[in-house]
């Protein structure tokens, strides 16, 4: 089955509540449409008639008090919530809806902040990251050309308990959402050893790391991205890997290669990228980017539909 048309699926035989707060983007309007015709997810379209300004007043209060130490007055909260985005989040986090997608008209560091400080970080993971489901056409790696890549939105330079982090968010949501086996790579210009740097002592220590709090994880590092994916590749420059040239999951050193590499692919390959779905925090939120198309919003529901279930 197509991995798109299987998400979807998912979402339909358990249907949950996601918020829409950018209702004034005809993109999120016809994706809205389409998500309740399917039967994907039940969606609430935030349109500022719905908003109860009563709640609203509760939120900002409630907000700066958790905030306060860091806001010099109130008024900037109130600020904060003129635009739909912070009482949608606020609404996720109490439980009146089951996950949000916003990022249509926001830019990543907008929606990243507003999850952030309204859901919070899971202690499970101490850090918020992000991902996108790759699905790259007439590709035989990865999970029949499905790939999980991170992070690709949050965090400009990782340090290597935070790679781990990321690792470990990025094998839970394959699981969860694809029902795959996680098989983790963490990305570099070497393969183990063939090159050092400061960069290679970050990827080992990760790896380290790995082992100790998830020791039943399928993973290896520091590798070149063909020795990840390519069989053959992992037999001529490391045999010994767990993998055997067989990842699905590919962790990058930094944001800038995430970043460049899940564009890349999207472009040159023809790839669908689902995402980013947002890893690490107390409720599913995904951010959407500002190029989105219809059908990209609908799958990043659909997604964010999945992990509430």
């Amino acid at each position: 089955m197509d991995v798109i048309q299987m998400i979807r699926r998912k979402a339909k035989a358990n249907k949950k509540t996601i918020v829409l707060p950018e209702y004034y983007d005809p993109r999120v309007e016809e994706a809205s449409r389409i998500i309740e015709q399917e039967g994907i997810a039940n969606v609430l379209f935030l349109t500022k008639d719905k908003i109860d300004n009563q709640e609203k007043e509760r939120y900002i209060e409630k907000y700066y008090q958790i905030h306060k130490a860091k806001i010099s007055d109130i008024s900037e909260v109130r600020k904060l919530f003129e635009d739909t985005l912070y009482y949608a989040t606020m609404m996720t986090a109490e439980g009146k809806v089951d996950g949000i997608v916003a990022g249509a008209s926001h830019t990543t560091p907008d929606v990243a902040r507003a999850s952030i400080r309204c859901l919070g970080v899971d202690e499970r993971f101490s850090v918020a990251s992000s991902c996108f489901i790759m699905v790259v056409p007439n590709c035989a790696y990865g999970e029949n050309g499905v790939f999980l890549f991170a992070d690709c939105g949050i965090i400009p330079e990782p340090n290597f308990r935070q790679l781990a982090y990321i690792s470990l968010a990025a094998a839970e949501m394959a699981s969860k959402v694809l029902g795959i086996t996680p098989r983790v790579a963490l990305l570099s210009y070497s393969t183990h050893g063939s090159s050092q740097s400061k960069s290679i002592e970050k990827i080992a220590e990760a790896i380290k790391t790995l082992k100790e709090i998830s020791p039943a994880l399928l993973v290896d590092g520091e590798l070149q991205v063909d020795a990840a994916i390519v069989p053959e590749v992992a037999k001529l420059k490391y045999p010994g890997s767990p993998l055997g040239g067989r990842a699905n999951i590919l962790i990058f050193p930094n944001l800038e290669a995430g970043n460049i590499s899940y564009k890349l692919v999207q472009r040159l390959a023809g790839a669908r990228a689902v995402g980013p779905l947002l890893l690490g925090l107390n409720k599913p939120a995904s951010d959407l980017s500002r190029g989105c198309l219809v059908e990209d919003i609908v799958d990043c529901v659909a997604a964010t539909a999945i992990r509430t279930q």
